[in-house]
């Protein structure tokens, strides 16, 4: 029509829709990822500018060779006996894993999640940070509490809602909640727990206190609201905040492109908001270790938030759940470029003469042993598979610090109902 612009010469519009690079039964090649050597990224002073650092996110952060030395001006020089308790701890992680994931098999549980190739993430953190320190994690740190000594048999209690479970079976097996080890309720909503971790940063900062908070997320989580409302609090106020971003290439069964890997990296988030930001070998407990211990010193000094991206991978399914051979190549586990974090550690302190595989294997079968052990006190009150093991009407208790006149009074009718009925289940007196 007479007035309309030209459209003709116009090339039609089309939609991008991120597809990953492998699908079943592709042939995997990772050579597109960037490694770069080990000891090449430098190392800011805590109180740098961010600006002045950007590369950071854009890099790799490395600490140990092909060789299994550590290297660069990342490397935090940390004694054998550390080194050694880290491994311990993630090689503890990956031996409960291997059990509770053959418990839920068995019918024990209903649900279950294991972070095989990612405990470098929780345990380096956990020794990094003061055990004061408040995390607030995501459900893959279970090497958190691990790694803090936290009672294992408390743990699969939790995951079996049995009896000795202290959240009365009211969270879904796996999202633990343990105030006196700092380790805070875990969400199945994703990322409500940024914006919590920066309101206790800024409520330790607002009282002067010493503690810090550190909060975990995965990639996918990062297209989250509640992930950027945090960045914009934390940057503001400078909160002592670290946000951890586990970017383990898959979220659920939808690869990282659709929460923007194939445009930038995910600790290029953190140069927009104008806080610092760094890109880690998530597989590399020492980097780890380095970057966190790093990070802690900047909120401690008042200098801010850091992210940190934790480039690593998800070697197994999301959860017991999932079926990762429906939407992802089998060749992908074992030719990712960056390796296993617990052979890595373990080839590092063999390297400088602290380790032997005599000691690896002896260690392997003493976890083993001890999770073992530790399964059979649990199981003595309950697993999840043989019915309710909490009185039905305690599901009113703690859910509010004062319980409202109405749940009182809808406990009461309950409580009454169950006497009269004759119920196992009735409270007993």
């Amino acid at each position: 029509m007479a007035g309309d612009p030209p459209r003709a010469n116009l090339q039609p519009l089309s939609l991008h829709v991120p597809e990953p690079k492998f699908r079943p039964g592709d042939a995997v090649d990772f050579a597109d990822i960037d490694v770069p050597p080990a000891g090449s990224a430098l190392r800011p002073d805590t109180a740098a500018r961010p600006d002045n650092f950007t590369d950071l996110a854009y890099t790799l952060i490395r600490v140990l060779d092909d060789a299994g030395q550590a290297v660069g001006p990342w490397n935090p020089r940390l004694s054998p006996d550390m080194l050694r308790r880290m491994l311990r701890s993630m090689a503890l992680v990956r031996a409960f894993d291997e059990r509770m994931f053959r418990a839920q098999r068995q019918g024990k549980t209903s649900f279950y999640m294991k972070c095989t190739g990612e405990e470098a993430i929780a345990v380096a953190a956990a020794h990094a940070l003061d055990y004061e320190d408040m995390c607030f994690p995501s459900y893959r740190q279970q090497g958190l509490l691990i790694a803090r000594g936290w009672s294992l048999v408390d743990m699969m209690n939790q995951i079996y809602s049995n009896r000795g479970d202290r959240l009365q079976g009211k969270q879904l097996p796996i999202m633990y909640s343990v105030k006196e080890a700092g380790f805070f309720s875990i969400s199945g909503n994703l990322t409500t727990q940024y914006p919590q971790a920066v309101g206790w940063a800024m409520a330790s900062a607002a009282k002067g206190d010493t503690r810090i908070a550190a909060t975990w997320c995965g990639e996918g989580s990062t297209a989250e609201g509640d992930f950027h409302s945090a960045c914009t609090f934390a940057s503001v106020y400078r909160a002592p905040v670290i946000f951890n971003v586990v970017n383990n290439q898959w979220a659920i069964s939808s690869f990282s492109g659709f929460a923007g890997a194939e445009s930038t990296t995910f600790a290029a988030r953190a140069v927009g908001y104008g806080i610092a930001g760094l890109r880690v070998d998530g597989n590399d407990a020492l980097a780890v270790y380095a970057a966190t211990a790093w990070a802690a010193e900047r909120a401690r000094t008042n200098q801010g938030p850091t992210l940190i991206e934790h480039f690593t991978y998800r070697a197994e399914g999301h959860s017991t759940s999932d079926d990762p051979g429906q939407y992802r190549s089998a060749g992908e586990p074992t030719a990712w470029p960056l390796g296993d974090p617990v052979k890595r550690l373990k080839d590092h302190l063999m390297a400088i003469g602290e380790w032997d595989e005599e000691r690896h294997a002896a260690q392997d079968l003493e976890l083993a042993e001890m999770v073992k052990a530790a399964q059979k006190e649990a199981e003595k009150n309950g697993i999840l598979g043989h019915g309710l093991h909490q009185p039905l009407e305690g599901l009113f208790d703690g859910v509010f610090e004062e319980m409202p006149w109405h749940l009182r009074e809808q406990q009461s009718q309950m409580i009454a109902e169950e006497t009269a009925s004759g119920r196992p289940w009735a409270r007993k007196s």
